[in-house]
């Protein structure tokens, strides 16, 4: 039997036979068929959100590839009232953004409108014209960091135990407390005054037991974190609620708020995308879990030190994975074997560790 090429890259497509469908022509050819409208699986800001940053671009993230050329500025709009805001449209992945010329009026209604005429890559249009509305401040800020304070001189800071298997490699310093030193293992440590070290780690580690000043440092550190973590699961008016329900594999995400209510899940890769004063926070109430050899990848000049993973449960890593970003975890967190890290792992619990490469950024 033969297939027949089918457009918009078919070959990029084969894979997903199975989920849209085939048919055979007049000559016995086998050939994809695509008849499923896509829809739009979250928009950011969110439908009536108010108090948005006057400067934030507006997104839609879509159920499935699209063709890119139908998004574009006569698909995808901003209104204010009948007056048409000028900027610029582009698309990446599964992800259109709206991007202001200027900043938008503040305390002013917007009405964002993503066409029909928008298709995916079988030609399939939406089924109908969408439109949703939000609300702006009265500043041009966008979201705002989550201040680590003391907590942002460890690359690992936990509170009753870190504990490591095989021979990791760890870039910066890692503090313990109230915990003792000696609930800190795999690591082979060479004793000092106020302070250890190990060929594992290019930096020095700190617990509670140790000479002064270290204990009330890392007093200042612990205390630094947990005020961290409740102002990331403080933020109020999240950009996107429960996106993917709680599966987010696949995505590219922009910058802003996310949150969700359950468990989050990380079972393909996934993108960030933004420039480097870029912000995300995501509040996750309960657990977070990414994939074995799945990686978070940063675009766009994005950097792992604007990132914020705030998890009520528990933080897992799965074996060979790479993750971006500082993890304030009120659990605990664990990497499996493999696993890397760029940014901080700070757990109000214990870290375990297992042959890792965690590395902290600046």
């Amino acid at each position: 039997m033969k297939i027949k090429k089918a457009p918009f890259f078919y070959a990029m497509l084969l894979p997903i036979m199975i989920f849209v469908g085939c048919t055979n022509d007049d000559e016995g050819n086998l050939v994809v068929v695509d008849d499923t409208a896509p829809i739009i699986g979250s928009t950011n800001p969110l439908s009536n959100a108010t108090g948005v940053a006057r400067n934030k671009p507006i997104s839609i993230i879509f159920s499935e590839l699209m063709e890119p050329a139908t998004i574009n500025a006569t698909t995808f709009t901003v209104m204010e009232g009948t007056s048409v805001v000028e900027g610029d449209v582009t698309y990446a992945d599964s992800t259109a953004t709206f991007t202001p010329a200027a900043s938008l009026e503040s305390n002013i209604t917007y009405t964002a409108m993503i066409s029909k005429e928008a298709k995916d890559l079988f030609g399939n249009g939406l089924v109908k014209d969408t439109s949703w509305s939000f609300t702006t401040s009265g500043t041009s800020s966008t979201l705002g960091v989550v201040e680590l304070g003391g907590a942002s001189n460890y690359v690992i800071l936990a509170k009753t135990a870190i504990n490591n298997s095989s021979t990791s490699a760890i870039v910066g310093d890692m503090g313990l407390s109230p915990a003792a030193t000696s609930y800190i293992t795999g690591l082979s440590l060479t004793d000092a005054t106020g302070y250890a070290t190990s060929a594992q780690i290019t930096g020095n580690v700190y617990a509670a037991d140790m000479a002064v000043p270290t204990p009330i440092n890392l007093t200042t550190a612990v205390g630094d974190m947990i005020t961290a973590y409740n102002d990331a699961a403080g933020r109020p008016i999240p950009d996107f609620l429960e996106l993917g329900s709680g599966n987010i594999g696949g995505m590219t995400l922009t910058s802003g708020l996310y949150k969700w209510t359950t468990t989050l899940t990380i079972p393909t890769d996934v993108t960030l995308t933004g420039d480097a004063d870029a912000i995300w926070i995501f509040q996750i109430s309960g657990d977070l879990t990414q994939s074995s050899a799945i990686n978070i990848i940063l675009n766009g000049g994005a950097q792992a030190k604007n990132i914020f993973w705030q998890v009520a449960g528990e933080a897992t890593f799965g074996a060979n994975s790479h993750f971006e970003g500082n993890i304030l975890s009120m659990t605990g967190i664990t990497f499996q074997t493999g696993a890397s890290i760029n940014g901080r792992a700070l757990a109000q619990t214990a870290v375990i560790l297992d042959a890792n490469a965690v590395t902290k950024v600046q």
